[in-house]
């Protein structure tokens, strides 16, 4: 069994980890540790439970020397408070033999006595965006000193609206340091993250293993668009025996909301939805109310729907093919649980066959394909999103042509006129001076 010795950690964070009762690093652990100690920047790809938090503690404590500086060396920026609280609690109990200070500011508490905190001196100091940022910005913290940047949890980050603030605090680092991240999830927006600010880092996956779940049972559908998909959902889930609590997975906010609009009216008082945009009074009811099962079906975005454990899900619908691979198992994962028989099925349309057969070959498993029921009307409306795109300069002319209206008519050749660049291009007219005011009175006399 491998030990932590293989970190050859100092002695006062051996008997911490000791004290806690942790007897082998997870693989998550093994992986990220020479990588964090490197140098380089590493991006994990990691759900709760897989020792995230001391997977980047552990490499930073070990090279982090004493310091009586005041601002801090370490920022580690987490979505929630709960999480502040956490990693706090987690970092103090492997510091406890140590002397390393440890800090962590959020929202909901009075800004001023964590100004007072902040300006006392920290080495490592954990915090959600917006605090970090109002603090930042008033003078008090300043972060030139950091070298190490930790993003924990940031698909929840960018998920909950927190985008504007973590892109202003990543402009007011120092360009010299090192970022460490971690997310359950990858989205476009992860990427663009990574894409602006990461220099070439080294990726570590250590998502649900890509062989599918054996008890749960998978089917596929070739649909052609997205009202298709509606009717082929309408379809299946009006069969409430079988189809007894449904957990339908979509893209993003836009298509969750288009989707439970149009589902509300076909199954008016059994339909919920979760997503970032919506308030946490209004996520907490949904999410009781699926969990009740007053409502029989849940419509959600992946970040959402990541954290949250549910019972006996009976189905879990992928209404649109995740673009990365590893969201599919996290999704699928949600039903078949305690040896409970689960069934998934993935919706796909022909622009999404390559994600479908990434999946496929990331768990080395050909999902069935099964023929759309006859009874599900197959729709030739198509939303904004499925429409082919037009060329600029054809959406252009077309646009110009279109102003003319009913009644244009081009002129004939006789009144068409020149263009002459301009009136400081066009030839000036020959005529006499301007008369003068004197020449006015002289004129005027002479008249008399």
């Amino acid at each position: 069994m491998n030990s932590f010795d293989q970190f050859d950690l100092p002695k006062p964070i051996k008997n911490a980890i000791a004290d806690l009762g942790f007897d082998s690093p997870t693989p998550m652990q093994e992986k990220a540790f020479n990588v964090i100690r490197s140098g380089k920047d590493m991006v994990g790809i990691a759900q709760t439970g897989t020792g995230k938090t001391l997977a980047y503690i552990l490499p930073i404590l070990k090279d982090l020397k004493f310091s009586n500086q005041i601002p801090p060396r370490v920022v580690i920026l987490v979505p929630t408070r709960e999480l502040v609280l956490q990693v706090v609690e987690m970092t103090e109990s492997v510091t406890k033999y140590m002397n390393v200070r440890v800090l962590g500011v959020f929202g909901g508490k009075n800004i001023n006595v964590q100004k007072l905190a902040v300006s006392e001196g920290t080495d490592i100091l954990v915090a959600t965006p917006g605090r970090l940022f109002d603090i930042a910005v008033s003078g008090i913290l300043q972060l030139k000193t950091v070298k190490k940047l930790v993003i924990d949890e940031v698909d929840i980050m960018l998920d909950e609206g927190f985008r504007t603030q973590l892109k202003n605090i990543l402009e007011l680092l120092p360009k010299n340091r090192q970022n460490i991240m971690f997310s359950a999830t990858m989205t476009d927006e992860v990427d663009v993250i990574i894409d602006d600010y990461f220099i070439v880092p080294t990726r570590i996956s250590m998502a649900i293993s890509g062989t599918p779940l054996a008890n749960i049972e998978q089917q596929s559908f070739l649909v052609p668009n997205f009202h298709t998909k509606v009717n082929l959902l309408s379809e299946l889930v009006a069969d409430k025996n079988e189809f007894s609590k449904v957990l339908v997975f979509v893209s993003g906010k836009n298509m969750a909301d288009r989707l439970f609009e149009i589902m509300q009216e076909r199954f008016p008082g059994v339909v919920s939805v979760i997503h970032g945009n919506k308030s946490q009074n209004y996520r907490i009811k949904s999410i009781k109310q699926f969990e009740a099962e007053k409502h029989r079906i849940l419509i959600a975005t992946d970040v959402l729907a990541r954290g949250l454990d549910f019972n006996k899900i009976s189905h879990v619908i992928n209404f649109d093919t995740p673009a990365y691979a590893e969201n599919y198992i996290h999704r699928i994962g949600r039903t078949g649980r305690a040896e409970e028989k689960g069934k998934s099925i993935l919706f796909f349309t022909e622009k999404e066959r390559k994600d479908k057969e990434a999946i496929e070959k990331m768990m080395d498993y050909s999902i069935p394909l099964v023929n759309i029921p006859d009874e599900v009307e197959i729709s030739n409306e198509l939303i904004a999103e499925e429409r082919p795109e037009i060329p600029t300069k054809i959406l252009a002319q077309k646009k110009k042509d279109q102003s003319k209206g009913d009644a244009f008519h081009n002129k004939s050749l006789k009144n068409q006129k020149t263009n002459q660049g301009g009136s400081y291009r066009r030839k000036k007219k020959k005529h006499k001076s301007p008369i003068t005011r004197g020449d006015k009175i002289a004129n005027r006399n002479m008249k008399r």
